[in-house]
């Protein structure tokens, strides 16, 4: 039986080789098909630990208080307020204890001039535990210290390309930057952290949070406490995220006196930021696998059409052989046969594409691009699938071909 099997894949072999040209184009659409099936998979991983390695590099073991409602349905998403104080951040760290530290944040875009130099960069007024929360370090000089909080010193800390853009290659330390008309001593230069979520984070300055509400923003009304855009809570490990969650979400319900009535901020730790993402991107690789296998499917319909239109051509071939013997299962399985390796063969060469393509974009671009074998395997036998079920409609004309007819045409 398998030297019947061989003598057919042979013949087949020989057949497809002596048509070169028709047999390339067949294969077209299957090469097409796994090439994209490989790369848009690669992609779409790729993208998936692109977000999460943004996610990661806002600071680990980490909770994101922000003012406003989590709204649910087809108006999803954080309804801002100024429900936030800066009391609530110094009342969790005083007494939620499944926390290390605290670091409360008010930003605004504002102008940074330095002589005749500007940009426009996102001032954050934070605190000392800021660099420890984020993750952040500091490459040249200090952050400020408590003390500098409670004097409200005019100091500053320069994002590094906030630094390059302003001092090039001069020491920044010591000089005087303005902040509307306002002087800040720079005594610290943040290391470079990238860009996260299509923010560049090196675009900034850092000063003490009661000189921003004070100086900068100014006090809003009725207010003995600056309104902040977000606390970054970090917590002792990740294990302990979810009672710092409860813990945080109960004192602030306490604090706003919201024992009737809904939350008025958001409570979201990282792994709930990296879960929401990842069922996102989750969703884009299906869609990318499910549209790229379309054309899996169209070069499937490619691969029957030539095998029909090579059976009306091969007919006296056919009529031969029958005539010589052969049975309607000879001719079936040499047809199938052809069709399988029209699909196997084109399904390797596109697997090869597809890795090439892979290793561009991860040269190329941001995106941790990585071969996925999975990816591989499926697209491997559902291109040897497809050329079974195609190709057994036009090998089941050909067997049923009358013999007398096809020698007679």
């Amino acid at each position: 039986m398998s030297a019947y099997f061989l003598e057919n894949i042979n013949m087949a072999s020989k057949t497809l080789f002596a048509n070169k040209l028709r047999s390339g184009l067949t294969m077209l659409g299957v090469i097409i098909g796994n090439a994209s099936v490989i790369a848009m998979v690669a992609v779409g991983q790729g993208g998936q630990r692109y977000i999460n390695q943004q996610f990661e590099s806002l600071g680990t073991n980490v909770l994101f208080v922000s003012p406003g409602v989590d709204q649910r349905g087809p108006q999803a998403g954080v309804v801002q307020a100024n429900t936030l104080v800066l009391e609530d951040a110094e009342a969790i760290a005083q007494e939620v204890l499944a926390i290390t530290a605290v670091a409360p944040e008010k930003s605004e875009r504002l102008r940074v001039t330095y002589g005749n130099k500007e940009t426009q960069v996102t001032i954050t007024g934070t605190t000392p535990e800021y660099p420890t929360v984020r993750d952040v370090q500091v490459a040249q000089g200090e952050f400020f210290n408590i003390l500098d909080i409670q004097t409200s010193d005019q100091v500053a800390v320069l994002g590094s390309d906030t630094a390059r853009t302003l001092f090039g290659k001069q020491n920044p330390l010591g000089q005087k930057i303005r902040i509307r008309n306002l002087g800040f001593k720079v005594i610290g230069v943040m290391a470079e952290k990238g860009a996260s979520l299509g923010q560049n984070q090196d675009e900034a300055v850092f000063i003490p949070i009661m000189v921003m509400a004070n100086q900068i923003t100014g006090q809003e009304a009725n207010s003995n406490s600056p309104t902040l855009q977000s606390i970054a809570v970090m917590t002792k490990n990740p294990e302990s995220s979810s009672a710092a969650q409860y813990q945080i979400t109960n004192l602030l319900r306490l604090r706003h006196n919201l024992i009737k009535s809904e939350d008025d901020f958001t409570v979201r730790s990282q792994q709930d930021l990296m879960e929401t993402a990842n069922r996102v991107s989750d969703i884009m690789v299906l869609v990318l696998g499910a549209t790229a296998g379309i054309s899996l499917v169209v070069g499937g319909i490619g691969i029957m059409n030539i095998m029909l239109v090579s059976v009306v051509e091969r007919t006296k071939e056919i009529g031969l052989r029958k005539a010589l013997g052969a049975t309607g299962s000879d001719i079936l399985i040499q047809f199938t046969i052809e069709a399988i390796i029209l699909s196997t063969v084109g399904g390797l060469i596109g697997i090869g594409l597809g890795v090439g393509g892979t290793i561009a974009v991860a040269t190329l671009t941001p995106l941790e691009a990585v071969v996925s074998f999975q990816a591989i395997f499926i697209a491997l036998t559902v291109s040897g699938a497809i050329g079974l079920f195609f190709g057994v409609f036009p090998a089941r004309n050909a067997a049923q071909l009358d013999p007398i007819i096809a020698l007679r045409s």
